[in-house]
């Protein structure tokens, strides 16, 4: 089923009630009162299945905006908007916000909260009802900037997937989990290096953009936060599927080395060498030394009879 998209309903809309509590700051941001106040009107209880963990600190959403160091052109992608405090702060900074959201209630809340708190903004907002993990196309222009407060369980995947849906983006800068943040920034050679640090290099240079505390949050998370940034690049020569299935291979036994580990994927112990030695990398080196154009240099090598 194609995602289905609204733009900001009028502030009066019949079927929802009026937030009664003021905005909590003078550029219509939400606030903790807020913020319970909405959850309490849709009768919503935040469930860890779809990671629902909604920011509610006004500066915390003012220095996101500024990292993203958004232009007033950009298309922005938004997934996981929940009840609205990132969209709020990125509504002023962009042409256009896409906003993706998978809880229907949510999503047909969000355009009233905006016409609410910023009725002069809200024609620059749609909501797409749908999954992340399942989009095929948006609506209008496409997106040039991903800014998201992603949820800590499919936070990978959904950077990953959105970056090979729309080469459009160029930026992201996404809200994870601590650890994951850490492995997605992680350079070759260091402890938390390994597949997603890889994959994400495949599409850009990453980096830590800050850290992020648990108490902006509600519910308060067991753990802390960190901004992650992507500046898009040209990926380095060679297939992704095929660079990206020996990563897999490479890293689902982290402690062998290479020859051994990548024995499956080349058909042989005696293969992988051969292929290793062909992509000029040492077969006793282990995947976690290599960058992700030895990764891909590695798979465009020509297979080997086991």
């Amino acid at each position: 089923m194609p995602p289905r998209g609204r733009t900001a309903a009028p502030a009066c809309s019949a079927d929802r009630a009026l937030l009664s509590t003021p905005a909590d700051q003078p550029d219509g941001l939400l606030g903790p009162a807020a913020i319970r106040e909405l959850a309490q009107q849709l009768e919503l209880r935040p469930t860890k299945s779809l990671g629902q963990n909604f920011l509610h600190d006004a500066n915390t959403i003012r220095r996101i905006v500024r990292t993203a160091d958004l232009r007033p052109d950009d298309v922005v992608l938004e997934v996981g908007p929940g009840l609205g405090s990132l969209t709020l702060g990125l509504l002023p900074a962009a042409a256009r916000v896409v906003a993706v959201e998978i809880d229907p209630r949510l999503a047909a809340r969000l355009p009233v909260t905006v016409a609410e708190r910023t009725p002069h903004l809200s024609d620059r907002l749609t909501v797409v009802e749908a999954d992340a993990l399942r989009l095929t196309r948006l609506p209008g222009p496409p997106p040039t900037a991903l800014v998201a407060n992603l949820p800590y369980n499919v936070a990978v995947p959904v950077l990953l997937t959105l970056l090979e849906l729309f080469p459009t983006l160029d930026r992201a800068l996404i809200l994870v989990q601590a650890e994951v943040a850490e492995r997605l920034a992680a350079a070759p050679g260091t402890d938390a290096y390994g597949v997603p640090s890889v994959k994400a290099a495949w599409y850009g240079e990453v980096r830590r953009a800050g850290s992020v505390g648990r108490r902006v949050f509600w519910p308060e998370p067991n753990v802390d936060s960190g901004l992650v940034g992507l500046v898009r690049r040209p990926p380095p020569p060679g297939d992704r599927a095929a660079t990206f299935a020996v990563i897999d291979a490479a890293f689902a036994t982290r402690r062998k080395g290479l020859r051994a580990a990548l024995a499956r994927w080349a058909g042989s112990p005696a293969a992988a060498e051969a292929r290793l030695l062909a992509a000029g990398i040492d077969p006793t080196t282990r995947g976690e030394q290599l960058s992700v154009t030895d990764f891909a240099r590695l798979a465009a090598t020509d297979p080997v009879a086991p």
